[in-house]
């Protein structure tokens, strides 16, 4: 019977990681939405939404609690993680859902609780009298033993492994799955393979950056450009002139780098400060200087058309 009741246990304990894990979904889920709501009011008046804007809050929250917590005994994040949460109190082994009164106090200590600190944050910060300095000062010592206790329950927590949260402690519901959780057997073939598979990326991530793609592409240009050009020789020496030998385009501002081929000026110079060993596709002649094309031969080229 007692082995039973371990067992029991055991299927349904909740790690750590995943405990944390829903808290972190849950404050992902809580900025995404408020992002969108604060998109709906970007074309009004400014400061209009920051007046109203720990209720506003506080009904969004309410709003998730109801069909999350209230109905489903989980939150968005513990619904992904197939968790919810149990009563602790039970005496039973089954499963016990949290009751009506431990929903309402969970919506109160988290909802109310951070719409009362936002509140009371900014009453605080728009009055400077005495009498509100002296509830300031109260307030502050209420949060800062409120995050006292966090800190304890999270070092217990992590010793533990039973409640994440100092709510879910004060009101003795627990997280556990949803579905025992069966053993998984993962293949050595599976486990090499995808080792290989991240080993080899991880090389190419660090090669590629390493290889000149611009320079590579030029020096296949050039083994390929005379196979492909060589019976019309004539032809092509006669239109290196008219196009530029990169782009393709008739040479706009014609410049040389030290061979016969025209190049644009920006064609040329974005493609040696690129690569300071820039050489041409064409004959694979290294850059010596971009120059400008003289006028004798640019009026002659033309005239030529």
């Amino acid at each position: 019977m007692a082995s039973r009741e371990e067992k029991a246990k055991s299927t349904h304990r909740v790690l750590r990681i995943s405990q944390l894990d829903a808290l972190e979904l849950n404050k992902a889920l809580e900025q995404l939405v408020w992002s969108q709501v604060s998109q709906c009011f970007h074309g009004f008046q400014p400061g209009l939404l920051a007046r109203f804007e720990p209720e506003l809050k506080a009904l969004l929250w309410l709003f998730l609690w109801r069909f999350t917590v209230y109905s489903k005994n989980a939150t968005v994040g513990q619904s992904v993680l197939n968790i919810q949460y149990r009563n602790d109190f039970a005496t039973t082994l089954r499963y016990q859902p949290p009751s009506r009164n431990q929903k309402l106090w969970y919506a109160v200590c988290t909802i109310g609780g951070k719409w009362l600190e936002e509140r009371c944050y900014d009453l605080f910060r728009n009055h400077h009298l005495a009498s509100f300095g002296k509830a300031k000062q109260c307030m502050n010592l209420v949060v800062g033993l409120l995050q006292l206790g966090r800190l304890i329950n999270f070092l217990i927590f992590l010793q533990s492994g039973k409640f994440a949260t100092l709510t879910e402690r004060l009101l003795g519901i627990r997280s556990v799955f949803c579905k025992p959780q069966s053993m998984r057997e993962v293949g050595f073939e599976y486990m090499n393979r995808e080792l290989l598979w991240h080993g080899f990326a991880e090389f190419l991530i660090f090669l590629l950056p390493l290889i000149n793609v611009h320079k590579l592409k030029a020096k296949l240009s050039s083994w390929c450009i005379p196979l492909t050009g060589a019976h019309n020789g004539d032809s092509s020496s006669a239109s290196c002139g008219k196009q530029c030998s990169l782009c393709g385009e008739w040479p706009t501002m014609p410049h040389t780098i030290g061979c016969e081929h025209i190049f644009c000026y920006y064609c040329a110079k974005s493609s040696f400060l690129f690569d300071m060993y820039f050489t041409c596709p064409k004959c694979g002649t290294e850059v010596q200087s971009v120059q400008p094309l003289k006028s004798g031969i640019e009026v002659s080229e033309v005239n030529a058309l």
